[in-house]
């Protein structure tokens, strides 16, 4: 290959990096059939890294087979311990970068990471290379954690959830301000890396703090219709000014979108519960998205 050949390939790839690494919503297509189809819902694997997922390159087979059926992210639960009958817990950041080394195109991410168990500055550092290492395709989770599951108070992490409020907040300002440049290298996304809030129906105080940031994702929601009451109140709280926020929803493998995606939700997530079961989510990634 000549070297002007390089240099155009070379500029080629830059263009394209420049349009992945820009988080603002766009029209989007699915090849299907030989055609494009218009997409106006994105479709989403979201999978404990537990028991049978709990070798990170198996996540990483996944995901890129998740890629190639036309899937168009690929997120995984953020735990330190679970109860039983869960035995084995994989660690979500390097599992991700095993996804980010095996995927091109799919959106990644951990949901949620609770910040109030992290350190802010390692949290940054590790965001910001999975960010250059995914070429800008990560999406950050974040929430309050849990208790249910021992992984707060036996390890010394703080339960109150007042006070875990607080310290994700604090945590959420901090790791812009490392993002914007207190810390080099920067993400490769503008102006951010994207933030999703997770809020636990029918908790109403976390929608606040995802009507800052980029996106919303409810949990243990019983059904569309609660979904669209939490559509419009973000929209009313959000800036007027600013992009329409994320509406992240879960359905079981095979569920019916039609009814989510009336409700407001820009991003379905196939989800498989505490217990994946390896073939099980090899059958639902190889369905397709829909």
């Amino acid at each position: 290959m000549s070297a002007r050949l390089k240099l155009r390939g070379a500029s080629r790839a830059s263009t394209v990096l420049r349009v992945i690494h820009t988080f603002t919503p766009a029209h989007r297509a699915r090849r299907s059939g030989g055609t494009l189809q218009p997409v106006s819902v994105k479709r989403g694997i979201f999978v404990a890294p537990f028991d049978e997922l709990v070798d990170p390159r198996v996540l990483a087979e996944l995901a890129q087979n998740a890629e190639a059926r036309g899937w168009d992210g690929f997120f995984v639960w953020d735990h330190v311990a679970w109860s039983a009958p869960v035995r084995a817990v994989a660690d979500p950041w390097v599992a991700l970068a095993a996804v980010a080394c095996a995927t091109r195109t799919v959106r990644i991410g951990p949901l949620v990471t609770p910040l109030s168990r992290r350190r802010v500055q390692k949290l940054a550092r590790e965001t910001v290379t999975l960010d250059h290492l995914s070429g800008g395709r990560l999406t950050l989770g974040v929430g309050l954690g849990s208790v249910r599951n021992g992984e707060l108070e036996p390890f010394g992490e703080v339960v109150d959830a007042r006070e875990r409020a607080v310290l994700l907040d604090r945590g959420l300002e901090q790791l812009s301000e490392l993002w914007a440049g207190a810390f080099e290298p920067l993400p490769l996304q503008r102006p951010r890396i994207p933030v999703w809030v997770a809020a636990r129906w029918p908790n109403r105080r976390p929608l606040a703090r995802a009507a800052r940031w980029d996106g919303l994702f409810p949990i243990e929601l019983p059904g569309p219709d609660e979904l669209a009451v939490l559509a419009e109140e973000l929209r009313l709280l959000r800036d007027e000014a600013a992009a329409p926020a994320e509406l992240i929803a879960e359905l079981p493998p095979g569920g019916d979108a039609g009814a989510w995606e009336r409700a407001g939700a820009t991003w379905l997530l196939t989800a498989f519960g505490p217990q994946p079961r390896l073939a099980e989510v090899r059958e639902a990634i190889e369905a397709g998205p829909g």
